[in-house]
């Protein structure tokens, strides 16, 4: 399994605009098995996303499908910025199929 782990910031007062163009615009997406997104309860227009694929390469498909280009485009004006983003390896947990930890 591939996962991501992101921070992205709102423009002031616009956490609630991408956090619904985030939401509407991740139905189903292929080798998606978990897509998260919620708020810092400190930080009022920070949004963390939460993501884990089969794997990398149906990440990286996603990114290409026209629903997902739609939605960067309509939430691009909201989105100040991006913090940061780490890479993982889920390896299981509530609602993943296990694999082997090494």
């Amino acid at each position: 399994m591939y996962g991501l782990i992101g921070k992205m910031r709102a423009a002031r007062g616009q956490r609630d605009a991408v956090m619904h163009v985030l939401r509407e615009s991740t139905g189903a997406l292929p080798g998606c098995l978990s897509y998260i997104v919620a708020t810092d309860p400190v930080d009022a227009d920070a949004i963390w996303v939460t993501e884990v694929w089969t794997d990398q390469a149906s990440h990286k498909a996603s990114l290409q499908l026209p629903e997902v280009q739609a939605a960067i485009a309509k939430a691009r004006p909201f989105i100040a910025g991006f913090e940061f983003q780490v890479e993982t390896q889920p390896v299981g947990g509530f609602g993943l199929p296990e694999t082997k930890v090494g």
